[in-house]
C-alpha cells in the first residue's frame, strides 16, 4: 500500500524546498534506509516510502499536481514501482554513494593499484639540514618471475571456471518483502576471476606475486625536519591485473643537536659570555653550521641579548634560501673566586655603588617573542 503521509513530511523538507534540497534529503535518507545497508525490519518499508515521495517531489510536473490536489493528483501518474526506475542496484549505489558496482569477473579483472608501504629513516641533525642519501630496506610484493604473474606453472594456462562458466558470478533467486530479486554473488570456485588454474606455479603457488626484500636508495633533500614524509612513487606493492604499483612513504626521524635548537627553519644558539666582556664589550666568535662567525658585543650587554645572523639557519625545503641563526647571549656569573678575584670584585662593587644596575630593558622572553615573531 502506498504511503499516505505527506510526501514533504516523509523527506523531512518544507513545501518551499528547492529541487536541490529535495534531492539532498532523498540521498541522505536513501543512504540510511537502503535494504542493502540497513538490515532492520523497518528499513525496507521506510526506503520504499522515501522513494515514492521522491518520485513525486523530484519531478516538477508531479510535484505541481501533488501541491494542488494532494495524493489524488498523482495517483494515476505511474507511482512507485519498486527499484525498476533506478536501472538496477548498480545505478542505485552509483547515485547514492558516489561509486558504481563492479561484480564478478569484471571487478576481479579490473586493474587494481598495489598497496602502499611505509618505512622510517633516522637522520642526524646535520644530515637533515644539508641533505643526504640513505638506504632503506623494505619487503614488498613483486610479480612472480617464474610465471610472469599469471599464477600458472609455465607451459600451462588458466581455464574457464566450470562453476560460473567464466562470468565470475553465481546467481540465485531470493524472495523479499519488496518482491523477487536475483542475488548475484562472487563465484566461490574461482573467486570471481572467471577462470581457474589447473597447475599452480611452483614458486608463487598460484598467487602471481612473491615477496621480496629490496634496498631502496632515498635521496633526502636539505631542510627536512622530524616527521617529514617523502613519497616514492611506484616503490610499493605491485598492482593486480596491470594496475600501477603502490607508493613507498618514508618518514624522517631527526636526532637533536647538542648546540642548536630548531624553530622552523631558524636555529637558536645560547652562547655564554663572561661578565667583564659583557660589561666592556668585545668581539666574540660563535659556531654556526659551517665556520665560526664573529659578533660584535656592545658594552653593557645584558644576559638574553639577541643577535640574528641572516642565512645561517636551515635551508628551506621547497624554496630557495635559508633561515637565520638566532644567538642568545647568556652572561655567566663567576663562581669559586680566588682570594685575589674576590678582592677585585669587592673593589669593583665599591666603585660601582649599589644603584649601578642594568637599565630597564625587555625581558628574555619578550626578546625571544619579538625575534621569532610570536
Amino acid at each position: 500500500m502506498a504511503d499516505t503521509r505527506d510526501y514533504y513530511e516523509v523527506l523531512g523538507v518544507p513545501r518551499s524546498a528547492s529541487a536541490d534540497d529535495i534531492r539532498t534529503a532523498y540521498r541522505r535518507l536513501a543512504r540510511e534506509f537502503h535494504p542493502d545497508v540497513n538490515r532492520s525490519p523497518e528499513a525496507a518499508e521506510t526506503f520504499k516510502s522515501v522513494n515514492e515521495a521522491y518520485q513525486v517531489l523530484g519531478d516538477a510536473e508531479r510535484r505541481q499536481a501533488y501541491d494542488r490536489f494532494g495524493h489524488a493528483g498523482v495517483s494515476g501518474m505511474n507511482g512507485f514501482e519498486g527499484f525498476n526506475g533506478f536501472g538496477g542496484l548498480g545505478d542505485i549505489f552509483e547515485d547514492l554513494f558516489g561509486f558504481g558496482m563492479r561484480t564478478g569477473a569484471q571487478a576481479h579483472r579490473a586493474p587494481q593499484r598495489g598497496a602502499d608501504l611505509h618505512a622510517t629513516i633516522r637522520l642526524s641533525f646535520r644530515d637533515a639540514v644539508f641533505g643526504t642519501t640513505e638506504q632503506v630496506e623494505i619487503s614488498r610484493l613483486e610479480p612472480c618471475d617464474r610465471c610472469n604473474g599469471s599464477g600458472a606453472e609455465p607451459g600451462t594456462s588458466p581455464v574457464r571456471c566450470p562453476t560460473c562458466n567464466g562470468t565470475g558470478q553465481v546467481r540465485r533467486m531470493q524472495q523479499t518483502i519488496l518482491g523477487s530479486f536475483v542475488n548475484v554473488s562472487t563465484c566461490p570456485t574461482c573467486g570471481g576471476r572467471g577462470e581457474t588454474i589447473t597447475t599452480r606455479c611452483s614458486q608463487c603457488v598460484g598467487d602471481g606475486q612473491v615477496g621480496k626484500t629490496r634496498t631502496i636508495e632515498v635521496k633526502v633533500p636539505a631542510g627536512v625536519s622530524n616527521g617529514t614524509r617523502m613519497r616514492m612513487t611506484g616503490e610499493g606493492n605491485v598492482g593486480l591485473n596491470g594496475g600501477p604499483a603502490g607508493n613507498l612513504y618514508v618518514t624522517m626521524q631527526v636526532e637533536d643537536d647538542p648546540q642548536f635548537q630548531r624553530q622552523g627553519d631558524d636555529l637558536i644558539l645560547e652562547w655564554p659570555i663572561s661578565v667583564p666582556l659583557a660589561a666592556m664589550g668585545a668581539t666574540i666568535e660563535v659556531p654556526t653550521l659551517e665556520e665560526e662567525e664573529r659578533i660584535k658585543v656592545p658594552a653593557g650587554t645584558q644576559s638574553g641579548r639577541v643577535f640574528r645572523l641572516k642565512g645561517r639557519g636551515v635551508p628551506h625545503l621547497q624554496r630557495a634560501g635559508r633561515g637565520d641563526l638566532v644567538v642568545v647571549l647568556r652572561v655567566v656569573t663567576p663562581t669559586n673566586l680566588t682570594a685575589r678575584q674576590r678582592e677585585l670584585m669587592e673593589e669593583l662593587a665599591d666603585t660601582l655603588g649599589e644603584n649601578n644596575v642594568a637599565p630597564d630593558e625587555p625581558g628574555f622572553l619578550e626578546r625571544m617573542r619579538s625575534v621569532l615573531g610570536l
